[in-house]
């Protein structure tokens, strides 16, 4: 009879605990995303309501969105700059106060320049959160897409989130509803102050090694043009089903609320498909998708067969989204903050830049106008993403 105890495989255990606190991690950035970019949504979300109750212009209406943009998009790679420089671990947890606080303080606001004002610093509060929640989210990722995805995921529920909850508040209670989304962010902003400390961990795997600037530029661009095209949509794809598919607000509610839930599960699967085929080929087929989705969403007869491309679409336009966040930090080993600040900031929000330009087209030949010119977009993606590399090691 043997007096030695049987040995337990501690190995696996160890990696079973490791896979559960990454899968915590992400699941906790992965929620503070989604809270942070449902401020980015309820701007669009709550502007119709600021031109019905306050008779704003067109024009003011489209200085509220361009206030967000200005604010999320340009300070962010110089924000990111500063993360890289000092870490500031609150960053995150201030940004996404700030960026609550804003947007719902500006259905009380009065004057327009305080809406206004409310709206910029609301904006200035994503641009806070993506630099520094994006090198702590890959810190906890490590090198699996798949888990970047659930980070990157969180943003695409966010835009998701906010016309299904804003609409019905805003319809209920006037543009004073806003000051209702203020709580969430001040709670998230606890959560991410009280994790911040489990945050020290595989700092290893963002440092290090040459930071590429040719591939990063190409990759920006491939960024650049996928926010085009989604904030195109995004801003249309209502509209085309009202005007010229001739559908019922409910179809056209439906057609939006499809194609955010398509990029839901394609910023999911683009993790997958990068950790199985390589990053580099998932933005390519992602790219490459988008244009015949596009296409059929544009010719397709009726009103609901439309819905299945308007989901296929969402889908393929964001297979690509969180393997570019990953592959801009990999291309920057040395720089992740400033990597997520043009990738999730600047990139992503560069796209509401060109509504104008959509705006123009629309004037002339009707959201369907714009539906046709943005299946041509996609391709300079396709151009773009020849010049990427897999980056080293990977």
């Amino acid at each position: 009879m043997s007096l030695t105890a049987p040995r337990t495989p501690a190995a696996p255990d160890a990696d079973s605990a490791s896979a559960r606190g990454v899968r915590n991690r992400m699941a906790v950035w992965g929620l503070a995303h989604a809270v942070d970019d449902m401020y980015q949504g309820l701007v669009p979300a709550s502007v119709p309501y600021f031109v019905l109750e306050r008779h704003y212009s067109y024009l003011a209406a489209s200085g509220l969105t361009l206030a967000a943009t200005l604010g999320s998009a340009l300070p962010q790679p110089a924000i990111g700059l500063v993360v890289d420089r000092w870490r500031l671990p609150r960053m995150a947890a201030v940004g996404v106060a700030v960026a609550g606080t804003g947007v719902g303080l500006s259905g009380l606001a009065g004057p327009y320049a305080l809406v206004w004002l409310c709206i910029l610093i609301s904006g200035l509060g994503v641009a806070m959160f993506h630099p520094a929640a994006g090198r702590s989210a890959r810190e906890a990722a490590g090198d699996s897409a798949s888990a970047m995805s659930v980070f990157a995921a969180g943003g695409s529920v966010g835009f998701f989130l906010a016309p299904v909850l804003a609409t019905p508040a805003l319809d209920a209670w006037g543009v004073g509803a806003t000051a209702l989304f203020v709580p969430p962010a001040w709670l998230i902003a606890l959560v991410l102050l009280k994790k911040r400390s489990g945050a020290r961990h595989a700092h290893a795997t963002t440092t290090g090694g040459r930071d590429r600037w040719g591939p990063f530029a190409a990759l920006t661009g491939v960024e650049v043009v996928r926010s085009a095209a989604f904030f195109g949509i995004n801003t249309f794809i209502e509209l085309y089903w009202l005007k010229h598919l001739h559908a019922s607000r409910t179809l056209a509610g439906a057609a939006l609320a499809s194609f955010l839930v398509g990029g839901v599960v394609g910023t999911l699967l683009g993790g997958r498909i990068a950790d199985r085929f390589g990053m580099v080929r998932t933005v390519q087929l992602g790219t490459a998708l988008t244009v015949p989705m596009l296409l059929a969403l544009r010719v397709c007869p009726g009103s609901i067969a439309p819905l299945a491309f308007a989901v296929l679409t969402g889908l393929a336009l964001n297979i690509p989204f969180a393997v570019l966040v990953k592959l801009g930090q990999d291309y920057l080993p040395g720089r992740p903050g400033t990597a997520a600040g043009v990738t999730l900031g600047l990139g992503v929000s560069a796209g509401g830049l060109l509504a104008p330009v959509f705006g123009l087209i629309a004037e002339h030949s009707g959201p369907q106008g714009v539906l046709t010119v943005l299946c041509a977009v996609p391709i300079a993606g396709l151009v773009l993403g020849l010049l990427l590399r897999e980056p080293a090691g990977a």
